[in-house]
Order: structure tokens, then C-alpha cells, then sequence
């Protein structure tokens, strides 16, 4: 098992088999993955990348705020699609049609270790032509303002062109 998987490994269970069904029990959702979006914020981001990559039958949106792969933050800075994630990048038209948002923010005076993450999880994605909205906060380090700006920029672009 890798790190990132073993981070988000009893947390994943949880949403995947107890949130999500508690969710579309509960409230009126349209319970299909085209209605659902998967966000976080740092350590969140992280499992929400790992956790949608490996659910794109359970959502068609991912963000991340502040964070990215653990692949991308605690090591190498590349990203080979045909491995990454069990090769779901692999075919980067199919995971455009499949996606349809894929979306990255940070803020601009982050710590190195973070911003370099993004950047590099952004660039990565650019290179394996996967479409993907990437945001820097100006300004702001990794702190409130940043996510809330982020979820600013975010939230219009959720559902958009969704039908119920």
C-alpha cells in the first residue's frame, strides 16, 4: 500500500460506503456522480486527489485547495500517467470526457514545500494534457483567505451544464 493510500485508507471507507449513501439518504441529491463533487483543503486535498482518482465512478468534480498528491509533495515531481494512480491519466481524453472539473488552487506566498507541490502536480497535468483549472491566491500563504477565495473561484464552476 502507498503512503497516500495508507493516509486515507479507514477515511476513504467511510465516505465512499457511509457518507455519501448518508448524504443522498438524507438531503435531495440527484445520487449520481455527475451530481457529486469531492473537495479538501491541504492534508484534505491530498485525500480528496487520492480518493476521487481511484471513485471517478462515484464524482465527476475534484478540487484541492492548498494540497496536492502525495507524490507530488513528498518527493518526485513528475507524473507518469500510464502509472500514477493505477494509470488513471493514462488516456487523458477519456479522463477529460469523464472529469468535468478537475481544479487546483494555492496560495502565492505558500511555504515552499506547498507551492512547489501545486505547481508541479499543475505542471504535470499541462504536460499529460489533462484539463484542469489551476488558481493562485495573490497575496495569501496557506490560511483562510487563500481557501476562501479558492472556494470562491471553485463554487460557479461546480454543475455547471448539469441536468438533473
Amino acid at each position: 500500500m502507498t503512503y497516500s493510500r495508507w493516509l486515507s485508507a479507514a477515511f476513504e471507507d467511510v465516505l465512499i460506503k457511509d457518507v455519501v449513501p448518508m448524504i443522498d439518504a438524507t438531503y435531495r441529491t440527484v445520487p449520481d456522480r455527475d451530481h457529486r463533487a469531492l473537495a479538501g483543503l491541504s492534508m484534505g486535498a491530498m485525500q480528496a486527489f487520492g480518493i476521487g482518482f481511484d471513485h471517478l465512478d462515484t464524482f465527476a468534480f475534484l478540487a484541492g485547495f492548498s494540497g496536492a498528491p502525495t507524490d507530488f509533495l513528498f518527493g518526485g515531481n513528475t507524473l507518469d500517467p500510464k502509472t500514477f494512480h493505477n494509470g488513471v491519466l493514462a488516456d487523458s481524453a477519456a479522463f477529460n470526457k469523464k472529469v468535468r472539473l478537475l481544479w487546483l488552487g494555492v496560495g502565492e506566498v505558500e511555504d515552499k514545500f506547498m507551492l512547489n507541490g501545486v505547481k508541479a502536480f499543475h505542471d504535470a497535468l499541462d504536460h499529460a494534457d489533462i484539463h484542469h483549472v489551476f488558481y493562485v491566491s495573490p497575496g495569501t500563504a496557506h490560511e483562510w483567505q487563500t481557501w476562501r477565495r479558492d472556494l470562491s473561484e471553485l463554487a460557479p464552476q461546480l454543475f455547471v451544464g448539469v441536468t438533473p
